[in-house]
């Protein structure tokens, strides 16, 4: 006699219990085996290779945060980094039975008679949950958003082995000390649990971009979301990677439109997208097939910095431009860096040039010549680790994590796309008239407005 739909579910749950009692032995295994390595003097090889693999047996929010890190410069070794970077979020979707359940927990039992039609299988499987194509019943085009059930628990059970990661960072000798970075990771990872929040932040996204043509925003179906099911406007779209091949023109275009996305908010508003994943975006394109700009689709981890963290980076950015030492050295401290010396402040210069060198050269250039997409920032973080160390541990505020992961996620892009921009002339025009008051009044009334 086959199982119920109650009875798979029920197995399912069993199933992923085990997973991650198994994953959790798995990585305090390969804790061990590290500490006894370092303990013993032995160069420990294979465990980054080791902890992939223990990590590579959980498909949900575990692989999510272990990505994450791997794209942050200096969180994790350079070989585990590389490791982790190749690990998929690929949860297996939920069957038909099970999604109608889920919408019926949603939405209630007539749930589908709300939609003119709602597609069974998935146009998208990911860590947190999946995307089903609908229909409305006004005939707009949707994009439903469906948690996986109990993600609050496993997302907690995962936090939890985040703790075990980044131990293994400390026995490291690490340069960086990454409490803070833990804290931030934590928190951002529950925010996208939250799908209401997200709603907002996609009306907030839709206010502060409303008047800039190379970048949509889908608007929120408010009558069919809750706070695990999110419906949004379908925007049509192809994936960026398609059009590498393209004219240095089109090219440019879709570079011109994510600079757009990602600085207008931050150095405008405070506010940034803090995952520039291949997949939270796609081209729209005109009728010939030409490119026009990008549908940013995905709006769970976004970051809202006060003002003065901005006026920060935009101290930071003048101070470089005119050799200003006492600026560079006040942006370091409206972030909230201890113990600066001049030494400390000589390392610190390494990635801040780095991050913005291109935005200090005015002239048309690629975003870094001779880099690899998969290699932009790691040389700059070497050096940095490797001066660190000289130093002692350094407490880097916890803001820092997705500014980081969006430049580096950016400049990755626009290595894949070839671009070539006069990115000082961009960021220019972004930070024209900047002011810490202007960004809290801008901030205030988009905040306001998205009902944050």
């Amino acid at each position: 006699m086959s199982d119920t739909p109650r009875d798979a579910e029920r197995n399912r749950f069993s199933a992923r219990a085990a997973r991650y009692a198994r994953v959790g032995a798995n990585v305090g295994g390969v804790a061990a085996r590290i500490a006894g390595a370092r303990l013993l003097g032995g160069a420990g090889t294979g465990n980054a290779a080791a902890l992939a693999s223990a990590l590579g047996g959980l498909k949900g929010p575990l692989m999510k945060v272990a990505q994450l890190m791997a794209t942050i410069p200096d969180v994790l070794p350079p070989d585990y980094a590389t490791e982790l970077q190749k690990l998929q979020s690929d949860a297996p979707p939920m069957g038909w039975a099970f999604v109608r359940r889920r919408m019926m927990a949603e939405l209630g039992r007539d749930w589908e008679t709300r939609f003119a039609s709602f597609e069974h299988k998935p146009a998208a499987a990911a860590s947190l949950g999946q995307v089903h194509k609908a229909v409305a019943l006004d005939g707009e085009h949707l994009a439903c958003k469906l948690q996986y059930p109990d993600m609050q628990a496993a997302v907690e059970a995962d936090l939890s082995q985040l703790d075990v990661l980044f131990s293994l960072h400390r026995r490291m000798d690490p340069a960086i000390d990454t409490r803070e970075i833990a804290t931030e990771i934590g928190e951002r990872v529950r925010e996208e649990l939250d799908y209401r929040r997200e709603a907002k932040h996609a009306a907030l996204y839709a206010h502060i971009l409303k008047d800039h043509n190379s970048v949509r925003v889908p608007h929120v179906r408010e009558d069919l979301s809750t706070g695990r099911l999110l419906t949004l406007q379908w925007l049509e779209g192809a994936k960026i990677l398609g059009f590498t091949d393209h004219s240095l023109e089109e090219r440019n275009r879709l570079a011109q439109a994510m600079f757009t996305a990602w600085w207008v908010p931050f150095s405008q508003y405070g506010v940034i997208h803090g995952d520039p994943h291949l997949g939270n975006y796609t081209v729209f394109t005109d009728e010939a097939g030409a490119p026009q700009g990008i549908n940013l689709l995905d709006y769970g981890c976004i970051r809202i910095f006060p003002p003065r963290f901005v006026a920060g980076v935009v101290d930071l950015y003048r101070g470089l431009q005119t050799g200003d030492d006492a600026r560079v050295v006040h942006a370091y401290e409206t972030w909230g860096f201890k113990g600066l010396n001049r030494e400390l402040i000589e390392v610190l210069n390494i990635w801040a040039r780095f991050i913005y060198g291109p935005l200090l050269d005015d002239r048309v250039r690629t975003i870094a010549d001779g880099v690899e997409p998969g290699q932009y920032g790691r040389r700059e973080a070497f050096q940095v680790h490797t001066a660190l160390k000289r130093l002692g541990p350094v407490t880097v505020p916890r803001e820092f994590v997705f500014m980081d992961r969006a430049a580096i996620g950016l400049g990755a892009v626009f290595l894949h796309l070839k671009a070539e921009l006069n990115f000082h002339g961009l960021f220019e025009e972004a930070v024209a008239g900047f002011s810490e008051a202007g960004v809290t009044e801008r901030q205030s009334t988009a905040l306001k407005a998205a009902g944050l």
